[in-house]
């Protein structure tokens, strides 16, 4: 089972607790312009294997974060397209 699967099962509860308004902000969620600039450094030096391993940590954190975050993306939508059907 891969994390992202794992996620999905673990989090599917949550997304009964989100109101519309909270799924339409979980959608819009965008990591800010220094993460995202730390994170495409990391990625960069994770594709050219110069990664230390402080880094790889790091690295690794953010990739879980960013897992974690589009499940829970990806239970909004849901949740704001079954409300367009009702």
């Amino acid at each position: 089972m891969t994390r992202t699967n794992i996620l999905d099962r673990f989090l599917d509860p949550v997304g009964s607790y989100l109101t519309p308004e909270v799924a339409r902000r979980l959608v819009r969620f965008r990591a800010d312009a220094r993460t995202q600039k730390r994170l495409d450094e990391l990625a960069e030096k994770n594709q050219d294997g110069k990664l230390t391993e402080a880094e790889r940590e790091e690295y690794d954190t953010f990739i879980s974060a960013i897992d974690f975050v589009t499940v829970l993306q990806s239970k909004a939508r849901s949740i704001l397209k079954s409300r367009v059907k009702s």
